[in-house]
């Protein structure tokens, strides 16, 4: 073995196997000698080699030790090397998992484990930039996934903001990405707010030839408008039959919500109540017991009777009650707002309590029902429209 030396403690170690070493010799602090390795020849050239002495000897004349120096960016590399983005990513998981539903983090995972993880899952989350995020999305974009493009750009936002707040990160770089994403246009649910189209579509629901479970879920489904999802899943145990009401937890809120019940839908559900009152749920589901009536029957069901998708989608009840309530019933924008579960404040800010004005939209809900009586007989059109905004 002999060495080949370029000066300032810098030189060339050759071993009688063949292998090449850069390495560098410098005085410690306590007078003992150092020596740094610097990587193999070719692989560092000289010139990479002399880099790296003369940053051994700038921290060595700011008072720092070397071999100390290289030893702690040793480490910080190997942390940086465990701390990859999905590791991050599934740590957040953990504690944002005590603060949502199941159910939201059962649309973030797949997301993440099909369009992220495989490009930048292994990559240490420090090093990740801007381009890097906009390459993962631009893929999905490629691939006709836009909207879930948009997602996966919020939640792998919630990750770099939670990598930075535990110094696992320096800067979230996702906010720079606006502007560089091609626009979402949501999907249109189509409503029918003409009240001539209204009536032809009661008609249609009054006359539906299938089970006597879903007719009565299509006919209850005017009247009440309530998300979809929340009419499915109604329970006998929220129907308050004395009061007329329906009570229960809104599930995209999470917050309480009354639905105040006309006599029209009281008539339905007692019908309804002696075929499936003794179990949990108001509409079950035919082919399978204990679960309530699946997402798609009611669309099936609309779709049975000729209704096409450009016409009405089941979501769509809420946009004809609301357009209708306002432009044709003249009715306050705060009761219909409220009656649709959203959130609405008074004049000082605060939201409205589930109990307020629940007089004013019981009559509303009653006035509703008969409208829609009337449209459904064709004498819709004679009803005046209230002038009580």
């Amino acid at each position: 073995m002999y060495k080949m030396f370029d000066g300032g403690g810098l030189f060339l170690q050759v071993n009688p196997s063949g292998g090449k070493h850069w390495k560098m010799k410098y005085r410690k602090d306590d007078g003992k000698e150092g020596l740094l390795t610097f990587g193999s020849y070719p692989a560092v050239t000289l010139e990479q080699a002399r880099k790296k002495r003369e940053e051994a000897r700038a921290n060595k004349a700011a008072g720092f030790d070397p071999g100390e120096v290289k030893r702690r960016e040793k480490v910080e590399r190997a942390e940086r090397a465990k701390n990859t983005f999905e590791t991050v990513a599934r740590a957040w998981m953990e504690v944002h998992s005590t603060k949502v539903k199941p159910k939201t983090l059962h649309i973030y995972m797949p997301v993440l484990e099909k369009f992220v993880f495989p490009i930048i899952g292994k990559m240490p989350i420090r090093s990740l930039k801007a381009p890097d995020f906009l390459d993962v999305l631009r893929r999905m974009e490629d691939q006709g996934h836009l909207y879930t493009a948009k997602r996966a750009n919020i939640v792998c936002g919630m990750i770099m903001r939670f990598a930075v707040a535990t110094g696992l990160a320096d800067v979230d770089p996702l906010p720079s990405l606006r502007g560089s994403m091609k626009a979402y246009k949501g999907k249109h649910l189509a409503a029918m707010t003409d009240p001539k189209d209204v009536g032809r579509l009661l008609r249609a629901i009054w006359s539906y030839p299938g089970s006597f479970v879903v007719a009565c879920a299509l006919k209850i489904a005017p009247y009440v408008f309530v998300r979809p999802g929340e009419l499915q899943q109604a329970r006998w145990s929220d129907i308050d039959f004395e009061a007329c009401e329906w009570r229960y937890i809104a599930p995209k809120t999470d917050t309480p919500h009354i639905v105040p019940l006309a006599p029209q839908v009281m008539e339905i559900l007692k019908e309804l109540h002696i075929l499936t009152g003794h179990g949990e749920w108001v509409f079950p589901r035919a082919w399978e017991k204990g679960k309530p009536m699946g997402k798609t029957t009611i669309l099936a069901a609309l779709r049975g009777m000729g209704i096409t998708g450009e016409e009405m989608t089941p979501h769509g009840f809420r946009a004809m009650a609301r357009t209708l309530l306002d432009e044709v019933l003249g009715e306050r924008y705060d009761l219909i707002e409220q009656q649709l579960a959203h959130m609405v404040r008074d004049p000082n800010g605060r939201a409205y309590n589930r109990t307020v004005h629940l007089a004013e939209r019981k009559r509303m809900m009653s006035r509703w029902a008969t409208y829609l009586d009337g449209l459904r007989e064709q004498s819709g059109h004679l009803i005046e429209p209230a002038a009580n905004k």
